[in-house]
């Protein structure tokens, strides 16, 4: 029987199974259908220092093999996950990753240091949120603004693991990677949604009301390997893979990139079950294949 745990900056992981951020909210009612122990971990929705309600209507939009969103961080708060949430969270036998998403230095600062305070195993920093004091262009795109969010965050989460969720939406993705990584993060989350549009031809109007949104789903599985392959070459960190996963099959493909854990995110929203099935898929893929540990796929690839 293959060893499914799995470790990333020395949090370890009972199998490298877990949900992605903005897909599972904060568990609630995935947790209706099954235990969230069975989770290698969570990463909870993106959590800002206020309160915000999000995008107007409509915020989501299906396209072929994926979806386009533009919910626009709708969450409770940041005080209000740590008060609310987190015991709630705290009841499983998983692991927490909380991802954080700041419009300035100060408030990626604080809103580390409270996650932290509040015991989750890991903090994931979006920087794909606009930086207000940089004309708003997303964190993400720069080397700079990327290092410097990193290095807020690392700052003042105590020893709390920092993993970076890296945008796609950029010329090289491996500059910036390398740019956060020399600021100090313990690892790497990829890839974020590709921006993406969609037209309604009886309005001429596009049919998200944001204009664009994030394009998720099967759609953008090969962009996400070709990533992680390209950035598991560029750094020495571990890599968070995900992006269109949706099968056993999938998820192999994203470690044998890189990637040493996987996160199931827009599948859930046709199938709930989803990340319990891409784990055993992934299991019983390993015990055909012979593979002892599961983290033996980790880079496997073999490049021609």
């Amino acid at each position: 029987m293959t060893d499914m745990r799995v470790s990333i900056a020395g949090v370890k992981f009972k199998n490298p199974i877990l949900v992605a951020s903005g897909t599972f909210g904060f568990g609630h009612e995935y947790g209706k259908f099954y235990d969230l122990s069975e989770l290698g971990g969570i990463c909870v929705k993106g959590t800002t220092l206020h309160k915000r309600d999000g995008n107007p209507a409509p915020r989501i939009a299906e396209t072929p093999s994926g979806i386009l969103n533009s919910v626009g961080l709708q969450n409770p708060g940041v005080d209000a996950f740590c008060a609310e949430e987190m015991p709630f969270l705290k009841r499983f036998d998983t692991k927490i990753v909380a991802n954080i998403s700041g419009n300035t230095l100060e408030e990626y600062s604080e809103l580390a240091e409270k996650v932290a305070a509040a015991g989750v195993d890991m903090i994931e920093v979006n920087i794909s949120c606009p930086n207000v004091k940089a004309g708003g262009l997303a964190f993400g795109t720069s080397c700079t603004s990327a290092a410097a969010a990193t290095e807020a965050v690392k700052n003042h989460a105590g020893s709390v693991p920092v993993m970076v969720k890296l945008s796609p939406n950029v010329t090289d993705i491996t500059e910036i990677a390398r740019a956060v990584e020399a600021a100090g993060a313990d690892a790497l989350s990829l890839i974020n949604t590709l921006l993406g549009m969609r037209i309604d031809l009886k309005t001429r109007r596009p049919i998200l009301k944001n204009n664009t949104g994030g394009l998720s789903g099967p759609a953008v599985l090969p962009v996400a390997v070709r990533m992680v392959w390209q950035v598991a070459n560029a750094v020495k960190l571990p890599l968070l893979g995900m992006g269109g996963v949706a099968s056993g099959a999938d998820a192999a493909e994203l470690m044998f990139a890189g990637a040493s854990a996987v996160a199931v995110g827009t599948a859930l929203f046709n199938d709930p079950y989803a990340p319990i099935r891409v784990r055993d898929e992934l299991a019983e893929y390993c015990e055909n294949a012979g593979v002892a540990r599961v983290s033996e796929l980790t880079g496997g690839v073999k490049p021609w």
